[in-house]
């Protein structure tokens, strides 16, 4: 039994263990320091704290003026009026909802859990989203880049690379070995580093990473039109008899390249409502059955990016996981691997992460970059030798994704019936919000026992908000109240740990 306080290791864990806790802050410059001291003595901190405090202490606020008002639907009587003149500090402050955890700690907490409600709800049913839909088939994938030159691993605690490649020989044309007897850890510089950057195929790198959206749209189709030949109906019937829906994330690897996991559904046939039961025949089984012989037939031949380029055959890599996970009914097996919960977290998690999270910088990736600006000044110098724009030229808008290391696809994406919008959940949160302050505006308590139907798409608004507003800028006054701001969201972050890791306790 829990007994409210932590015990030393927790506290360790969880330095906002408490109330009175202060922030962390990083090492500060003195500009820093300086503009740290002065806003916490200033006139006006109280109003600086109310204000960071509603948008959940975001990094990188968005500063809005105007006004609003709430209307009466039924009878047009205007309730309140809100001018940005009456906020705290003259103007009003909104979340920037930026999804990386690098830019907004603050907000990618919020980006994550939505994620988080939005997997889950595919694989268990909620928010929505009947319950049934557990019973169907599913399973866990994860496609993997190809191998595009030797690269330092930790190999599951096995020496890194023992043995002569076949067909190489132990030193490289540039006189780098291609073995590597080490047996690295997980904090390794050495970790996703070519062992001989020269041999490394950079461009290649790139037009695999540029094109795995590409790639990941085929491998849909494949799945498809696989799943109909097993099935033993015309792929045009495909939807007649069982759909497939899935949710999907991409992680950076330590070399730069990505991988997709994602979790695949199948489904009924396809209906108004979607979630329909999966035929007999349908099980996750054969999903995997299909997904594993899919994979290797996915190709792409991607255009040269300029004169004297190959045009070069993409797919995926060797490496293959396809694991069925079993939702519904399930036994309390200590062994079993992955739970759905499990699964949800993991997938939300990288749903936050860009480059920058997930990469340390190392020669390896400056070169990624270098030679995503050299290549990006060729295709330009080209352009204006011929006098044609750059979105003709597949590869034109490269340079504008070299912070992601070229991969221009989306980080977290789901078929349309998989489960909910995140649109819907953060309606639903809106929706809340109101609810909350018109029955604090009321004076009575909010009966949130049955939240589902509260907060139900088909509920009938009472309240109407219209507004008119400007963009007045973005970012808090200074960088010292910007590190106030993570450090206040980090200790709120870590109290909510401490908390959830207490009340399991009990």
């Amino acid at each position: 039994m829990g007994t409210g306080q932590p015990s030393p290791t927790a506290r360790g864990t969880f330095p906002g263990f408490s109330e009175e806790a202060g922030l962390d802050l990083p090492a500060l410059t003195p500009r820093l320091e300086q503009q740290i001291t002065a806003r916490l003595i200033s006139r006006d901190f109280d109003a600086w704290a109310t204000t960071a405090a509603r948008v959940g202490h975001c990094a990188k606020p968005i500063r809005l003026r105007g006004h609003s008002q709430t209307i009466d639907t039924r009878t047009g009587e205007v309730l309140s009026t809100f001018s940005s003149a009456d906020a705290p500090l003259g103007v009003l402050h909104v979340r920037c909802g930026n999804r990386r955890a690098s830019e907004c700690p603050s907000c990618s907490r919020v980006y994550a859990a939505d994620t988080f409600h939005l997997i889950r709800a595919g694989v268990t049913g909620g928010k929505g989203v009947p319950e049934r839909v557990s019973d169907n088939p599913l399973v866990f994938a994860t496609l993997t880049a190809p191998s595009f030159g030797l690269v330092h691993g930790t190999r599951n605690g096995r020496p890194c690379r023992p043995y002569t490649p076949k067909g190489l020989p132990a030193v490289c044309e540039h006189g780098g070995a291609t073995v590597c007897h080490a047996t690295h850890n997980e904090h390794d510089e050495l970790l996703g580093q070519p062992l001989c950057r020269d041999c490394y195929d950079y461009r290649g790198h790139l037009v695999w990473q540029w094109w795995a959206p590409e790639l990941w749209r085929r491998f849909t189709i494949t799945v498809r039109r696989a799943l109909a030949r097993h099935l033993g109906v015309p792929e045009s019937r495909l939807p007649d008899v069982v759909t497939v829906q899935y949710a999907k994330v991409a992680e950076y690897q330590l070399r730069g390249l990505i991988h997709f996991h994602a979790l695949i559904r199948l489904d009924g046939p396809k209906t108004d409502d979607g979630f329909a039961p999966a035929p007999a025949g349908a099980t996750a089984a054969l999903l995997a059955q299909v997904i594993e012989q899919a994979v290797p037939g996915v190709t792409f031949d991607a255009p040269p990016m300029h004169d004297g380029d190959p045009i070069r055959r993409l797919g995926f890599g060797a490496q293959l996981d396809v694991r069925p996970i079993k939702t519904k009914n399930r036994t309390d097996d200590p062994d079993r691997e992955l739970v759905p919960e499990q699964v949800a977290g993991y997938l939300a998690k990288y749903a936050t992460k860009s480059a920058t999270d997930s990469t340390k910088e190392n020669p390896h990736l400056r070169r990624l970059r270098a030679t995503i600006a050299e290549i990006s000044d060729r295709i330009d110098a080209d352009a204006r030798e011929d006098g044609t724009p750059l979105r003709d030229n597949p590869y034109g808008l490269l340079g504008k994704w070299r912070h992601m290391l070229g991969f221009r696809g989306h980080f977290s994406t789901k078929s349309r019936r998989y489960s909910l919008t995140l649109g819907r959940i953060r309606g639903r949160r809106a929706r809340f919000q109101r609810l909350v302050a018109e029955a604090n505006r009321q004076g009575r308590t909010l009966d949130v026992r049955d939240l589902d139907d509260l907060l139900a798409d088909d509920a009938q608004e009472a309240t109407l908000v219209i507004g008119h507003w400007s963009y007045a800028g973005s970012g808090w006054e200074t960088e010292g109240d910007a590190e106030l701001a993570k450090a206040a969201a980090a200790r709120a972050r870590e109290y909510a740990q401490w908390r959830a890791a207490a009340f399991k306790a009990k």
